[in-house]
Formats: C-alpha cells, sequence, structure tokens
C-alpha cells in the first residue's frame, strides 16, 4: 500500500487504522453495538499479522479496562473501544486507571444508555466520563477520529498529562458511514508520534509526582485530585502544541474548538460531533434566507476549554447549546458549563438558550434550527426546549395510546 492514500472508511474503521498506524502494543477487547467493527477489524489484523502486539477478548468491559490500565503501566502502548452500557459497566475501572496515571487511548462510540433500550446514539455515555480524570475529544468527521487518535497519544504520554484520552464519536450517524480518510506515510506518522517510551509525570507542584493505590487520609487524597487536575488543565496546552506540529507534518489544522460564520452571528448554534454537521448545513441555508447564523463546534470537553469558548461567544448576541444528552432535573449537562465560562465577561450573550435534541439518535431537522431561532428572539427567559415536530407528536400519541391499551387490559 502507498501513502498517503485516501480510503473510503466508516467511522470505526478510521479508528481501527488510527490504532494500527499508531502501533498498539496491546488491545483488551469486549464487543458491543456500535463499537463492535472496531475490535473486529483490529482482531483480523492480528490474526493475519498485519499487526505485531497481543489482541485479548476480556470477559467484560470491566476487566478490559484493567487490563489496559496494568499493560500502560507496564510500558506498552495501548488500545480500546467501548460504547454506551459498556462504558458504565466499566466506570469504576475507568476511574481507577485514570488515578494510576497512566497513558492509553480509548475510543467510545456513543450509544443512548438504557432505559428504555436503544443503539441510537447520543451523548449521556460520554458525559458519564466527565469528571473521572480522561482528556476527552470529539470527532465530526471519520478523518477526525483517525487524526485524534494519533493526536490523543500525543497527549497521553505527554510526561506532563500522562493520563489516558478518550476520543469520541457518534454511533452509527459516523461509526457506520464512509467518507474519504487520508491515512499518511507511516514513516511521517512514526516521526510525529514514536513508539511508547515510558516517562515520569511532572508537575508544577512543590513536590515530585508519586502513584499510589491506598491513600490514608483526606489530605493525602486531596493531594492527589490537585495532582491530576493539574494534568487535566495541562492538557489543553499540549493539545494547541501537537495540533501545530499535525498542521505542519499533514496539513490539517485544529484548535479545541471551531468556529463556523461567527463573524457577523446574530444567532449562534453550539454543537458537537456528527449533528454538527448538520449544524453547518443549517447555517448555509439561514444565510441564504438572510439569517445570520453561525455555529461554534466543541472538540474539546475536557479540559473544558472555557477561555476558547468564551472568546468566540464574548461577541455575540443570542446562542442556543444544543446537547444531545439530558441531566433529568436540570437539563442539559453542557449548557451550564458554557454560561459559567461567559460569567466574567463584560460582552456576554444576552441569551443563551438551553436546547436538548439528537436523544436516542433522534434526528435533528433544519427546520429545527428555524425553531430554535424563534425561541432565542422571545425575550422571555425559558427552560431547556426539547426539539420535536409533528411527527414525533404523532409517535408520541401512539405510545401514548399503547400504553393506555395495556393498562386497561391489566384492569380487566
Amino acid at each position: 500500500m502507498s501513502h498517503p492514500e485516501k480510503m473510503m472508511l466508516t467511522g470505526n474503521k478510521a479508528a481501527a487504522w488510527g490504532a494500527r498506524m499508531a502501533r498498539v502494543d496491546y488491545v483488551p477487547a469486549f464487543p458491543i453495538t456500535p463499537q463492535t467493527e472496531i475490535v473486529e477489524t483490529l482482531a483480523e489484523w492480528y490474526a493475519d499479522n498485519s499487526m505485531s502486539g497481543k489482541f485479548t477478548n476480556m470477559d467484560s468491559e470491566h476487566s478490559m479496562f484493567m487490563a489496559a490500565g496494568a499493560a500502560a503501566a507496564a510500558g506498552v502502548r495501548v488500545f480500546t473501544a467501548s460504547s454506551s452500557q459498556g462504558i458504565l459497566h466499566g466506570m469504576e475501572s475507568l476511574y481507577t486507571i485514570t488515578g494510576w496515571r497512566v497513558p492509553l487511548l480509548m475510543v467510545n462510540v456513543s450509544r443512548a444508555l438504557a432505559t428504555p433500550i436503544t443503539l441510537e446514539p447520543d451523548h449521556n455515555d460520554v458525559m458519564s466520563t466527565r469528571d473521572c480524570g480522561m482528556i476527552q475529544l470529539h470527532a465530526e468527521t471519520c478523518q477526525e477520529v483517525f487524526d485524534f487518535i494519533l493526536i490523543g497519544y500525543r497527549i497521553a504520554e505527554n510526561p506532563q498529562v500522562c493520563l489516558p484520552v478518550l476520543v469520541n464519536m457518534d454511533g452509527f450517524y459516523l461509526s457506520f458511514t464512509r467518507e474519504p480518510v487520508i491515512i499518511p506515510d507511516p514513516k511521517a506518522i512514526s516521526e510525529f508520534l514514536p513508539l511508547f517510551h515510558p516517562v515520569q509525570p511532572v508537575f508544577q507542584a512543590s513536590q515530585p509526582m508519586a502513584r499510589a493505590s491506598a491513600v490514608f487520609g483526606g489530605a493525602t487524597y486531596t493531594y492527589f485530585k490537585i495532582q491530576q487536575h493539574i494534568a487535566v488543565k495541562q492538557a489543553e496546552n499540549v493539545f494547541q502544541e501537537v495540533c501545530a506540529e499535525f498542521l505542519d507534518r499533514f496539513g490539517r489544522s485544529y484548535d479545541s474548538v471551531e468556529s463556523f460564520h461567527l463573524e457577523d452571528a446574530e444567532f449562534v448554534f453550539v454543537m458537537s460531533n456528527s449533528f454538527a454537521t448538520k449544524g453547518k448545513a443549517a447555517v448555509l441555508e439561514l444565510r441564504n434566507q438572510g439569517i445570520k447564523a453561525g455555529l461554534l463546534k466543541l472538540r474539546m470537553i475536557r479540559p473544558f476549554p472555557a477561555q476558547a469558548i468564551a472568546d468566540a461567544l464574548s461577541g455575540c448576541t443570542k446562542v442556543a447549546v444544543i446537547d444531545q444528552n439530558l441531566s433529568p432535573g436540570q437539563g442539559g449537562i453542557l449548557h451550564p458549563e458554557i454560561v459559567t465560562s461567559l460569567y466574567s465577561r463584560k460582552e456576554r450573550p444576552e441569551k443563551i438558550l438551553s436546547v436538548i435534541g439528537g436523544l436516542g439518535g433522534k434526528d435533528i431537522h433544519s427546520g429545527d434550527f428555524l425553531s430554535i431561532i424563534e425561541h432565542l428572539r422571545n425575550p422571555e427567559p425559558e427552560g431547556p426546549l426539547f426539539l420535536f415536530n409533528e411527527s414525533d407528536l404523532a409517535q408520541f400519541k401512539r405510545a401514548s395510546q399503547i400504553a393506555l391499551t395495556l393498562e386497561e387490559a391489566r384492569e380487566s
């Protein structure tokens, strides 16, 4: 195969190619829809000797994450992947391996959580990992999935970070969508991402970093958590440095946020992942109608790029944060974080609307964006706006009728 080469790849295949080109040493795996294609592809490559190293089928996500952390601590480059209920099943392990301060990379293929059960995506699974200490990069395209894996290893293995990195993509909308992906020359990749050499983390603190499994007393526990916090914050600077080098080598530019027609925008949508593509298309359509719309895409969720977000939104007047997640009783998870990032700015938006859309893979249509603008024009404060249309209402009504019929059957 000649490189660089443009290939038509699904998001899952792009993730597998990212792991292959990163020359990972170990892949502990456990299948779960819609992530399984990633580990199936890697298993095939290990079986036919296209990749060197070790692939192990584990008995659960809990043991998979623990094996990943233990291998990384032993000094090898580790890759793994999961989704949805798998993330929840292994949640204890995620907190454990971030506490171990081991560099590795995992891909999460977002899928809505039970109950009720669906295979379609939203972001409650990845948002559940928000506070465990992993770095989070969220991909809109298959190319970003591939690139973020290479960039992610550089971040994870940096001695100022030394933490797991999670690359997120949407299930089905991206995991099984074929897009052109440029696979750079292996030599160029090896120059950008050399073989893994374990290093001791370095921090801006009065004492050297130490790893520990057992800690006695709140003061010592707090010390370790502060060190973890410093490392996560430092990851944003490392990301910028790595992306500058990535641009020089491969010609693709990344930042923690991406601005799309924000220069003169009156109405701004804040989005992430694959649905940001729908948002960009809506912005162009609205501008053809004479409406000055724009979009801010979040690529990095942890560390939260508060300053970059505030810089991008400070001159905007009306902003809608479209969360593909729901914290029942509160609303969208990212909306209050964005509001907080703008708190100290004098020129902050006059309205920041919380919008809930795309739950359980529900599509967001072009008309939904126009509806959001109508709500942004409303001067009265509002709670979260849930996106649904006439077709959705018909399904709601049908579900209510089925529930009523079942209740009547039970009573009879």
